[in-house]
């Protein structure tokens, strides 16, 4: 489980930073689904610290709100696999 949320964190990253390089650039930009898909596959301090150190998506409320559900989400499903007696251990 490590490795896979490693691997994401690395990723997403790498996308969100990709993407302000795009905007810069004025090029096709990453779609705001993919990057919060990649936050709620697992790459959320991925995503939060490429908006922090890129500076991206960081005046975009619409995009924060967004982003702010994806977690609160992930905490729900997090505390519902914790205090459930199913082993949720895939990896």
């Amino acid at each position: 489980m490590i490795y896979f949320l490693v691997v994401s964190n690395i990723l997403t990253f790498i996308v969100f930073g990709v993407d302000k390089w795009y905007a810069k650039k004025s090029k096709r930009r990453v779609s705001e689904l993919f990057l919060l898909s990649l936050t709620f596959l697992g790459g959320t301090l991925g995503a939060l610290l490429a908006m922090m150190i890129f500076r991206h998506k960081t005046s975009k409320k619409s995009f924060i709100l967004k982003l702010l559900i994806v977690i609160f989400v992930q905490l729900i499903i997090f505390g519902i696999m914790k205090n459930s007696k199913i082993n949720f251990n895939i990896f």
